[in-house]
């Protein structure tokens, strides 16, 4: 297990002991990453600040025994304060996090997913945004990274056009009113979707309460929590997901 100098963003941290914190990051060049931060818990300790979830830091991490690198140092790039002063925000910033832990890759380089997790953070940090559907979008453009973006425009079954009437999670998108499968899909969730995967998401992002945001948000979770085989805690606890 090598030493490791990276730029990174912290999902999670748990206790360990008296005095310790494990703590897993998302590395820019790393990918996941799980490391102990020795006696960060104690007054006084100086790294202890820049580990806490959603952080963004730079990071040293030193050869350790077992499973765990040993966190050496870690200093703040982005402290995120809009993000902070807000309860919805920092709710929607721990459910994009929480959806970045679930990948099950450990050390498996992937810049192109930190990318995507430090934008979304900073699209929850400016004002101008509403967090309502950055997480849904965040699930969306990881399923689309991975190569199961969900199919809007087309029955997924049988490729007609239409009318689409619901959407079925485990197939991967919508399905017509001879196919129908999954759960009823509203005609403003199918454009909302359709703005959000066709490329609207910033003119989306800045609409308060965007029509049928409760329904989207909680298919693109269900989408991604059959996609990775696991149930996303935070997202599940947030208003949005309410339909």
């Amino acid at each position: 297990m090598k030493e490791v100098r990276d730029e990174a963003v912290v999902l999670r941290t748990y206790r360990s002991g008296e005095s310790d914190r494990i703590v897993v990051f998302w590395g820019r060049e790393s990918g996941k990453m799980r490391s102990i931060a020795k006696g960060v818990r104690k007054p006084g300790s100086k790294i202890g600040g820049g580990l806490e979830p959603l952080a963004h830091v730079d990071v040293y991490l030193a050869q350790g025994r077992g499973d765990l690198r040993i966190v050496r140092q870690a200093t703040h790039r982005n402290r995120f304060a809009v993000v902070k002063a807000s309860f919805d925000r920092i709710n929607a910033g721990y459910a994009i996090v929480e959806a970045v832990d679930a990948i099950p890759a450990d050390d498996v380089p992937d810049e192109a997913i930190f990318t995507m997790l430090v934008r979304a953070l900073e699209t929850l940090d400016r004002e101008e945004f509403f967090p309502t559907l950055v997480p849904a979008a965040f699930f969306l453009k990881l399923l689309a990274h991975d190569g199961s973006e969900p199919v809007v425009d087309f029955c997924v079954n049988c490729q007609s056009p239409g009318p689409l009437v619901a959407f079925d999670a485990a197939n991967g998108g919508t399905t017509c009113a001879q196919c129908r499968t999954g759960r009823s899909l509203s005609a403003g969730a199918l454009s909302l979707l359709r703005r959000l995967c066709g490329g609207d998401l910033a003119s989306v992002l800045r609409e308060e309460n965007p029509p049928a945001g409760g329904e989207v948000a909680a298919l693109a979770q269900e989408s991604l929590e059959r996609h990775f085989g696991k149930r996303l805690k935070v997202a599940r606890s947030t208003p949005a997901t309410e339909h």
